[in-house]
């Protein structure tokens, strides 16, 4: 059996199948990791949907920021932007199941027989494993409460940067969340910078990617995450990102977790122009 973790997928349904024929994957015997974003902004969000649904226990999945992003429109906490093309699912005669699946996807999904852990974005310095574990899972447990909706309306905003224990309700909530799927850097005081989408250059020597913030407390474990495009596939400090920009004309990812960590990519039309 192989494992393949799989970056951004974003409702590029076509390039996903071809990218599976080119590494001849079998559901009866390899197993699928997609790095959240499995939807939106691409052509085929439903095709996408429920082609991994059907797969299964043959493939984990975690939840990016666009399937938030998704749910809370789906419940009436955010109007849809006009760029969306989740309309479809909505639309769609079994949107209930659907929409019921993607709220059900973990935050963080582990393997420790084969050594790897995958999140949508990041983790800051200050969490070990095991705590990003407990907060995954003090999430999941509020997206499967009756807490779900009182938090999607209050779920966007930039605010607190910093963790601390003693943060609670939503504002704590907000904090683990945007961690999960929005951090990418991390300004000199360690606080989270989730305006910035570029890459690392000149113009963000002032920021550091959230893999590469000193002292970090999971730098020994291997942590699988996407959320990047314009990083592209990268592998430091025991971070791999594979968000290598599918829907932009990029390219889809994936990589062999079986210790040689191989990587298949496969060249992408792309459906939007970068912005």
């Amino acid at each position: 059996m192989t494992t393949y973790a799989i970056g951004d997928v974003q409702g590029c349904y076509d390039p996903l199948r071809r990218l599976l024929d080119k590494v001849k994957y079998d559901p009866n015997e390899d197993q699928l990791w997609f790095a959240g974003d499995l939807i939106n902004r691409g052509p085929q969000s439903l095709e996408t949907l429920r082609f991994i649904m059907s797969l299964g226990d043959s493939a984990r999945s975690v939840l990016g920021n666009h399937e938030c992003h998704f749910l809370a429109s789906a419940r009436g906490h955010k109007k849809a932007h006009r760029t969306d093309t989740f309309s479809d699912i909505l639309d769609a005669h079994d949107a209930d199941q659907l929409i019921n699946w993607v709220r059900s996807l973990p935050f963080l999904h582990q393997d420790t027989s084969i050594g790897y852990t995958m999140v949508h974005a990041g983790l800051p310095a200050q969490w070990s494993l095991n705590d990003a574990k407990r907060y995954a899972s003090e999430l999941e447990t509020v997206f499967q409460s009756e807490l779900f909706d009182s938090f999607l309306a209050d779920m966007y905003g930039n605010e607190p940067t910093q963790w601390n224990d003693r943060l609670s309700g939503n504002k704590r909530l907000r904090f683990i969340i945007n961690c999960f799927t929005r951090l990418r850097f991390c300004d000199e005081h360690g606080h989270l910078e989730l305006k910035e989408k570029s890459a690392p250059s000149e113009n963000t020597r002032h920021l550091t990617p959230w893999f590469e913030v000193s002292n970090r407390q999971t730098a020994n474990d291997k942590i699988i995450f996407g959320h990047w495009s314009t990083l592209g596939l990268s592998n430091k400090n025991n971070a791999i990102c594979l968000d290598t920009g599918c829907l932009w004309g990029g390219q889809l990812s994936t990589i062999k977790l079986d210790g040689s960590e191989k990587i298949i990519s496969l060249d992408c039309d792309g459906s939007l122009e970068p912005y």
